[in-house]
């Protein structure tokens, strides 16, 4: 879908919620709804875990798991992010990669504040300066006129069954 302001969308890629206990997610979302668990992140420092399911069509579903151990994530992160299991964190629309730099500066020009680029990847910090090997996806995010975290994510390779901890994985 496209429009006269020039971003060219392909779906959301993803929808990003809270859970409370990600054993009962990944139970209801897999054995209930039959979304195969497509990817799992671990963040760095223990901070906790994003996982995403594929809903069809390219499109995910995503939820975040926080540490619940004092000194995992600062207060206000642990207070905004967790508090709620069930609440929305954010949307990602689904864009193309040949296009995700040009619309961060289309942001920029319309005076919208946005992040640089964030380059996911599969390394131990999670994020890399560059596109590597490992590199699922790339982001930008900002935020709508009441607030709301938006994103547009474009996936960087195709997702296998080595993007899903060994833990999570269907023998």
């Amino acid at each position: 879908m496209t429009d006269t302001t020039g971003f060219r969308y392909n779906g959301i890629n993803h929808l990003a919620l809270m859970s409370s206990d990600m054993a009962r997610t990944i139970r209801f979302y897999v054995d209930v709804l039959g979304m195969p668990l497509v990817k799992t992140i671990d963040f760095p420092g223990g901070r906790g875990k994003h996982y995403f399911f594929d809903v069809g069509g390219g499109d995910t579903i995503a939820f975040f798991e926080f540490a619940k151990q004092p000194g995992s994530v600062d207060a206000a992160t642990h207070a905004r992010m967790s508090a709620t299991p069930g609440m929305m964190n954010h949307v990602a629309f689904d864009v193309s990669n040949d296009d995700i730099d040009r619309y961060r500066e289309r942001l920029v020009e319309l005076s919208i504040e946005v992040t640089e680029v964030v380059n996911h990847d599969d390394t131990e910090k999670g994020v890399s300066a560059d596109v590597n090997a490992t590199t699922f996806v790339r982001s930008i995010y900002f935020r709508d006129p009441d607030g709301i975290q938006l994103e547009f994510a474009a996936w960087s390779r195709p997702l296998t069954q080595e993007d899903v901890r060994a833990e999570y994985r269907r023998a």
